[in-house]
């Protein structure tokens, strides 16, 4: 979400017009939204608590603020004023650092704990959660590399943003139907911003920008990587160094846990 002051490098097929572009605002604002009424949504039926322990506080905190940050970069980027999204864009290279080390915090805790929602195998949970992360990070960070070329730029910040909504979908799909398939089908919600934008660009230049593509390689990458990987040895050996000595050791990695009798406070 940083850009550089100087002329702005661009493929003339995908312009993205300074100030004149709402497509992107719109988008973000359209994330917003679904982020917001995922966690709604759990928080009305009871399923999530504002008594949850401090890390998950600051987990929602952090991942809040960047969907504000993410909503008030895109409409800096299209009304201005452009040095406050420079200077805001910087602040969010280094909030990504953060989000990153508070969402390992939850992940592992919970793993460890046992209370990993029971539509997801524990094992499958520890990696895929962190690996859909490491997507919103490789694609964020490239779009901050590449924030003289603004047609990639804006783009790249979508599918980053896009890879976040995940979780959101998933409070928003019946997950508990979903099983085997649920953490997938979450990503499947995420990827529908991934084709708005192709479909918008196939329509307006007649050709869809490669950023769309390596956005939804990116996404469809993690969810399969995290998926075969679970099962491997190798994904074994990552959940049992995380679960030794506590009562998730005792929980079986690649078995789903009964539905609980009670609902399901997440982030334990």
């Amino acid at each position: 979400m940083a850009t550089l002051a100087g002329p702005a490098v661009q493929d003339p097929d995908f312009q993205v017009p300074a100030r004149a572009e709402t497509f992107f605002a719109k988008m973000a604002i359209a994330m917003a939204v679904v982020v917001v009424a995922g966690f709604s949504f759990q928080l009305a039926m009871g399923r999530s608590s504002f008594g949850s322990p401090l890390r998950v506080h600051v987990h929602a905190v952090l991942f809040m603020g960047w969907v504000a940050i993410f909503v008030t970069q895109s409409q800096l980027a299209t009304r201005g004023p452009l040095a406050l999204h420079r200077k805001l864009g910087w602040i969010a290279a280094g909030w990504m650092v953060l989000m990153l080390a508070a969402a390992m915090t939850v992940i592992v805790a919970m793993a460890r704990n046992g209370t990993v929602p029971f539509f997801f195998t524990p094992q499958h949970f520890l990696l895929a959660d962190p690996l859909t992360l490491v997507g919103f990070m490789g694609l964020t960070g490239s779009a901050i590399a590449m924030r003289k070329r603004t047609d990639w730029h804006a783009r790249l910040h979508v599918c980053g943003m896009a890879m976040l909504t995940g979780p959101a979908f998933g409070r928003l799909l019946p997950m508990p139907l979903l099983v085997p398939w649920a953490f997938e089908a979450a990503g499947v919600g995420a990827s529908l911003f991934v084709f708005a934008g192709m479909i918008r660009d196939k329509r307006r230049s007649g050709a869809v920008h490669p950023a769309w593509w390596i956005g939804l390689a990116t996404l469809i990458g993690m969810l399969v990587l995290a998926r075969v990987l679970s099962v491997t040895p190798v994904g074994e050996a990552i959940y049992q160094a995380t679960v030794a000595g506590y009562p998730g050791e005792a929980v079986p990695g690649l078995a789903y846990a009964a539905p609980p009798t009670a609902p399901l406070i997440t982030g334990r």
